[in-house]
């Protein structure tokens, strides 16, 4: 059984369910622990009762360094902050995991990951990570960093020393901005392949990890997994694709099947009495599609919003 760890708030609900139907349709025996960010969404996960699904309540874990760091930082930031917390935790709740992999949200599975544990343990490593595999045009590195926090593994004691080194320099600075060659959670893994050269593994199967910075580069056919990096979800039953320019065939063919797979998650969560929250308020000139989550065509066009909302 492969082990799985993501977490997100009441806002990213729907992400998080979508998450889930693509893992029930592709991913064979699993377990998806989820650590739940804030209590309205432990509430309604607690009332959904997802199959394969074991919940972490967030005020049950934090260690007091955590509690100390949480008062200057903002949500997202916090969040990131527990990146490398949430498979020590999983690691914690039961002994029976050998190996776990954090996982963003807003992630999707399209074909059984097994190619990807196979690469790794050929490798004999005990860390996994991805490279963001940029096209020319979306090349941002040098900011963001070469590396992914989309899809890392740990295998449970051999790989304690990179994820307690993560840990440590994430207690330390993980803020939304660039500063000092540091950004986020994420920069931190630029030089993890020489830092822990006996534990790393970086997959070198990029395609198998398609993204809106790389669906370029890569067929979508070839993708194992697509992170839905910049989808959110409006007023007026429309979507914030964001602000790459997309193959027409990945429309087609990966994002509005996710979209159904968003509405199909509305939908459960309005059945247990929680509207989904506005994901997006501030917005200047989006990419997005209306109507799609309860209408019956897909049509893409560019749309402007005059009267911008403050945040």
């Amino acid at each position: 059984m492969e082990h799985y760890v993501t977490l997100f708030d009441s806002l990213f609900l729907p992400q998080g369910l979508a998450l889930h139907e693509s893992l029930e349709k592709c991913a064979g025996e699993y377990c998806l622990w989820i650590l739940c960010v804030d209590k309205d969404a432990s509430n309604v996960l607690c009332k959904l009762s997802l199959p394969n699904v074991k919940l972490i309540k967030l005020d049950e874990v934090e260690t007091p360094e955590l509690l100390e760091v949480k008062k200057e930082r903002t949500r997202a930031e916090y969040c990131w902050t527990l990146t490398p917390f949430a498979p020590r935790f999983v690691f914690e709740a039961s002994f029976e995991v050998k190996r776990v992999t954090y996982i963003d949200a807003d992630m999707w599975f399209l074909k059984n990951p097994e190619w990807i544990f196979n690469e790794l343990e050929k490798s004999e490593k005990n860390v996994l990570i991805t490279d963001h595999a940029y096209a020319a045009e979306y090349d941002h590195s040098a900011t963001s960093g070469q590396y992914c926090v989309q899809f890392v593994t740990f295998i449970r004691d051999s790989s304690e020393p990179v994820r307690k080194w993560w840990e440590e320099r994430c207690i330390e600075w993980c803020y939304n901005r660039i500063e000092d060659g540091k950004f986020g959670d994420q920069k931190y893994l630029d030089d993890w392949p020489q830092r822990f050269e006996n534990h790393v593994h970086v997959l070198e199967r990029q395609e198998w990890m398609l993204a809106p910075w790389n669906a370029s580069r890569f067929p979508y056919s070839n993708a194992v997994m697509y992170h839905f990096h910049g989808v959110r979800l409006l007023k007026n039953n429309s979507v914030n694709l964001g602000s790459y320019k997309l193959p027409k065939v990945l429309l087609q063919y990966v994002y509005k099947p996710y979209i159904g797979s968003l509405k199909q998650a509305v939908a459960k969560l309005n059945k247990v009495g929680y509207i989904p929250k506005e994901q997006q308020a501030k917005i200047a000139l989006l990419r997005i599609v209306k109507d799609v989550l309860f209408g019956f065509y897909t049509q893409l066009w560019q749309f402007k919003i005059i009267h911008v909302k403050k945040l």
